[in-house]
């Protein structure tokens, strides 16, 4: 059961992983959880930095978990979490945004990478997902205590300005890589410490100090356990989701086949790392839509994991309703066309039935799912996030006879 701490403790509260912390029961804007957890940090916005000029107290990272144009995530098998800056509309440049998120962003990175890293100046981030009570809609979970950069990924890759195109407009936001540290409590005494500028004291987590002084990242991991996806938790949960999905399914209805291909293209828009060595033809293809590498290891020494792909292109399941889900059959079929060290991978653009998934799952098969709200969640991320775009890329790449 989740912690929950009610709004009147949460000026005295210490931070616990996972907590809940309450907002007042008024709904008021001043009842919000976060201002009163943690002193000069504000009540609106993504990016709730404390202090004045470039070096702040501490950053409150503030993600909704809702918007999936900028799908800010928290691997808890690793404990790395990507977050994305505020520049989320056309119109401004990258740094140019109201709160200075973008900036705080560029400034810590950029201690981070000094040819003498400057880690002291690094202000902690506390990442908070929004998580509404029966008393209040302004109320928060903390996620963790998190850092810049991440081990083992290099600094070319841990902060980069990504575009996106909205409405025919295109612009620059970053997506920015943390490492939450393994800080299972943050005292009140060290947030104390904060808000009087001082960093480096008794109370800080020993996480935060080992990062500080010798740049090691002791991140929290959660070893995951079995995850089985309800059917709607595979499907698009927003309207303009679902009616692009549905665009992809009718483009393809009437000739399936040519669906092989772009399940294809899904896969590899996933992973950069994806190889796809052929689009099979039905009648020698073994029961495989597409086969292909998956590269690991050295990018001058590379080690390739082959796979076989199947494609699935069915009406886009209705809710919870497991009528026209892929089922135990289809997934059978894939299994056993699987040979020695390969892998598997299903793309539909409807879901997978609960049992075929728990099989799946319960016995360890190398299968990967990509459903209906997976296909559309990767197109969005590689810049194809409007109707237009989608029906633009089908019909100039996938074109196919009588098609949309």
């Amino acid at each position: 059961m989740v912690r929950v701490i009610q709004y009147l403790d949460c000026t005295y509260a210490d931070l616990h992983i996972d907590a809940v912390y309450e907002g007042d029961s008024g709904g008021q804007l001043t009842g919000e959880a976060l201002s009163k957890l943690l002193p000069g940090v504000g009540n609106q916005g993504g990016f709730r930095a404390s202090g004045r000029g470039y070096d702040k107290k501490l950053v409150v990272l503030f993600t909704s978990g809702e918007d999936k144009d900028w799908p800010d995530t928290l691997d808890l098998s690793t404990g790395q979490f990507v977050y994305y800056g505020d520049n989320k509309r056309p119109g401004h440049e990258l740094h140019d945004t109201q709160r200075g998120g973008n900036l705080i962003l560029r400034r810590v990175f950029s201690l981070l990478h000094a040819r003498a890293p400057q880690r002291s100046l690094v202000p902690p981030f506390f990442v908070f997902k929004k998580y509404p009570t029966a008393v209040s809609a302004r109320s928060f979970q903390f996620k963790g205590l998190a850092v810049p950069g991440f081990v083992g990924l290099p600094q070319t890759a841990d902060l980069v300005a990504v575009w996106k195109t909205t409405e025919g407009q295109r612009f620059q936001n970053y997506r920015a890589v943390f490492t939450v540290l393994d800080a299972g409590v943050i005292s009140r005494a060290w947030i104390n410490d904060l808000a009087a500028g001082r960093s480096l004291t008794a109370n800080a987590p020993a996480a935060w100090m080992e990062w500080v002084e010798r740049g090691r990242y002791r991140a929290l991991t959660a070893e995951s356990t079995t995850v089985i996806r309800s059917v709607s938790s595979q499907l698009p949960d927003t309207p303009i989701k679902a009616a692009i999905l549905d665009t992809i399914w009718k483009h393809f209805a009437a000739a399936p086949i040519a669906f092989e291909a772009f399940a294809a293209r899904i896969f590899q828009m996933y992973d950069p790392r994806v190889v796809i060595d052929e689009i099979t033809r039905g009648s020698i293809d073994g029961g495989r839509d597409a086969i292909g590498r998956y590269r690991i290891g050295l990018i001058d020494d590379p080690v390739y994991a082959e796979f076989s792909l199947e494609a699935k292109c069915y009406r886009p399941a209705n809710g919870s309703d497991s009528a026209n889900t892929v089922g135990v059959k289809e997934v059978a079929r894939l299994i056993s066309r699987i040979r020695h060290r390969e892998f598997g991978v299903l793309v539909t653009t409807s879901a997978v039935a609960r049992q075929a998934y728990e099989e799946v799952r319960e016995d360890r098969h190398p299968i990967i799912f990509l459903c209906g709200k997976d296909i559309v969640d990767i197109l969005s991320v590689n810049g194809f996030n409007t109707l237009q775009l989608v029906s633009n890329l089908l019909n100039n790449e996938f074109a196919v006879a009588g098609g949309a």
